[in-house]
């Protein structure tokens, strides 16, 4: 009777023992979860694409943020959060708990970047401005021309003017290809669109064909108020058969020979995108475009002026006949200020 009342005491106080430890390891586990982490500042934490709970608990351990590494792990396995990372760059502040740092990695609310494509920008300056912003992943250098435009879907010759100028949200770690991609898909709804809303009478077979004009208006000016305006006078002009004449083609076409003085000897260079040697429109678009441009491009302004010449302010002074051109251009571009601008 002796032995069985030491094997019950016995085994009472090893059941209130296991208890005691079982209670203050919940408490510690609770403790852990509802206590800071060691994250002194503002910090942006880039998860990456593929990356395990494993190593997430490496890099934070290694961070010196997770004392307890297990009782992470416990929590990832219990919350089911470890199985739901999602990649991206989350913004982690001081005070985040341990459950708070989990929800922010697999919430998807990573922060986003933004990647402006500027109304004007070549092909040849875009791919650059993409391969120098490191937020984003380099597929392009590996792909030619030909490539890209299989990868688009692209019926075009050239990828230049395909991509809608506008601003574009995304996260570290996507790819320059999947935003082209994305422009390229925003500016043949926007293309598509105006078509279907043009004026009907129009110089233009197909929309590729307002595209390119669009590049041209876009290149002549940056003011909204004058896009219509000079998409009719450039309509007129075909219309009526007579060559376009415009400079910003000339330039185009020149490439990197193009030393920033254009010359009477430049203007009579044939290329296929000298207009003051060619007939009807260029090619292929000479810039990315903004959506005022194409909509200007097919909803040009009516009126009589054939000729255009900058004044200096970034305004342009319109003409109907070739006496009046040439006047303006006496007084306009023979005669500059000292604060002459061809554009705002």
């Amino acid at each position: 009777m002796v032995l069985k009342a030491k094997l019950l005491s016995a085994l009472a106080l090893l059941v209130l023992s296991a208890a005691l430890a079982a209670a203050w390891g919940w408490q510690s586990y609770q403790r852990f979860l509802a206590a800071p982490l060691p994250i002194e500042e503002s910090t942006l934490y880039h998860l990456e694409r593929g990356s395990s709970f494993s190593q997430l608990m490496a890099d934070l351990q290694l961070r010196g943020w997770l004392a307890q590494p297990l009782y992470f792990k416990l929590y990832a396995r219990h919350s089911g959060l470890g199985r739901k990372l999602k990649a991206g760059e989350y913004q982690l502040e001081p005070g985040m708990t341990p459950v708070r740092l989990l929800q922010r990695l697999t919430s998807g609310r990573s922060v986003q970047h933004r990647f402006t494509i500027v109304e004007g920008t070549t092909f040849s300056e875009l791919r650059a401005q993409l391969l120098a912003d490191e937020r984003l992943q380099h597929a392009l250098p590996g792909l030619s021309d030909e490539q890209l435009l299989e990868k688009l879907a692209s019926k075009a010759a050239h990828p230049e003017g395909l991509f809608l100028a506008e601003t574009y949200q995304f996260q570290r770690g996507d790819s320059d290809l999947d935003l082209l991609v994305r422009a390229h898909q925003h500016l043949t709804q926007v293309l598509e669109d105006a078509w279907q809303q043009r004026t009907e009478k129009n110089a233009y077979r197909q929309p590729y064909e307002a595209l390119i004009m669009a590049s041209i208006v876009e290149k002549e000016t940056a003011r909204a108020d004058e896009r219509p305006r000079i998409a009719g006078v450039f309509v007129r002009r075909l219309e009526k058969g007579m060559r376009l004449q415009t400079d910003p083609t000339v330039i185009y076409g020149l490439g990197e020979t193009f030393d920033g003085n254009l010359t009477r000897k430049d203007l009579r260079r044939k290329t296929p995108y000298n207009t003051y040697v060619i007939k009807g429109l260029p090619p292929t678009p000479i810039a990315m475009v903004g959506e005022d441009a194409i909509r200007a491009a097919l909803n040009p302004a009516d009126g009589e002026a054939l000729f255009f010449v900058a004044r200096g302010d970034g305004s342009h002074a319109f003409s109907v006949t070739l006496k009046e051109h040439n006047r303006a251009v006496r007084k306009y571009q023979l005669q500059r200020r000292s604060d002459y601008r061809s554009s705002p």
